[in-house]
């Protein structure tokens, strides 16, 4: 049984414990059993965002069954996504007729992989579908109209505002890569309603929390082999925390959530105060808050 302070009665108390177990977890061989490893198979960039980005959507339900049903979307796409998304044919898309997560099934999975085609046919990577900022890259016509233009962007939260921008308030930067992310993934003429499911926003109010996740694998910095950091147009310190169930419960543990409501507010709340510990890399304590809850049941313990 792992050995816990009996109280944490400072802020350095607190920071000294989620920093030891941010160094446990922040590990290679703690994401062997995580959806990150994935987008570990890979070294090609294309092929570790886009399974990276699958991995990601995927991840509800067992991590066991998430990581089998990937490596089933990778032997489809013969070893090879960024390859087989470029250069497959009608007849090669058959092969997905049975394929099913959950909720996710053949249909949101087709569109997915048009929707990588298309992408990737304007762009070499895939960090640009969350520039808020970019060229249209999709026919106007099949945008929503003014979904673009960053002041007709709905907002979640009081601190994204225009305004904002020009100090890279954290929240609002990512606030608004998420939003404009969401309406480009559904610039596709015919997308099926259906798979709009999946792909979530704070203008939803939601927490984003595939998504957040999605991010930090992509954007932080790491020297343990962990997170790719990849992608330079966001900061690791503007990330969100990905705020699941496990994430929550241990944080309320923390007393670093105070908001009733599980929604983008409370994942901006968290990463607020663990902004407090590290400025420059608040989500690196994701590695602390779900080893503690997934690995030890923090959340049950007694401090």
């Amino acid at each position: 049984m792992a050995d816990y302070p009996s109280s944490f009665n400072t802020f350095q108390d607190l920071k000294e414990f989620l920093d030891i177990k941010f160094d446990q977890y922040n590990r290679p061989g703690f994401i062997e059993n995580d959806p990150i490893c994935i987008p570990h198979l890979f070294t090609k960039k294309q092929d570790i965002e886009i399974m990276g980005f699958w991995a990601s959507i995927l991840a509800w339900g067992q991590r066991k069954t998430i990581i089998n049903k990937c490596r089933e979307l990778i032997t489809m796409m013969d070893g090879a996504p960024y390859d087989f998304i470029k250069n497959h044919r009608d007849t090669d898309l058959k092969r997905f007729a049975n394929f099913k997560h959950r909720t996710f099934n053949d249909t949101d999975t087709l569109y997915f992989i048009e929707f990588f085609r298309q992408h990737y046919l304007r762009s070499d990577t895939f960090e640009t579908a969350f520039n808020t900022l970019r060229p249209n890259i999709f026919r106007e016509e099949f945008l929503e109209e003014g979904t673009q233009s960053l002041e007709h962007t709905e907002t979640a939260s009081a601190p994204c505002y225009l305004g904002e921008l020009k100090n890279r308030n954290p929240e609002s930067v990512t606030e608004n890569a998420l939003n404009s992310f969401r309406t480009y993934f559904f610039s596709l003429p015919d997308f099926p309603t259906r798979t709009k499911k999946h792909i979530s926003s704070p203008s939803q109010k939601s927490t984003c929390k595939r998504l957040n996740m999605f991010l930090r694998w992509m954007v932080r910095k790491d020297d343990r082999g962990v997170d790719f950091g990849l992608w330079n147009s966001i900061k690791p310190s503007d990330l969100i925390c990905p705020t699941d169930l496990h994430v929550e419960r241990v944080a309320r543990k923390l007393k670093l959530i105070s908001r009733k409501q599980v929604d983008w507010q409370t994942a901006t709340e968290l990463t607020e105060n663990l902004r407090k510990f590290d400025p420059l890399d608040p989500v690196k304590y994701d590695f602390a808050l779900f080893g503690l809850g997934i690995e030890e049941h923090f959340q049950n313990r007694i401090i």
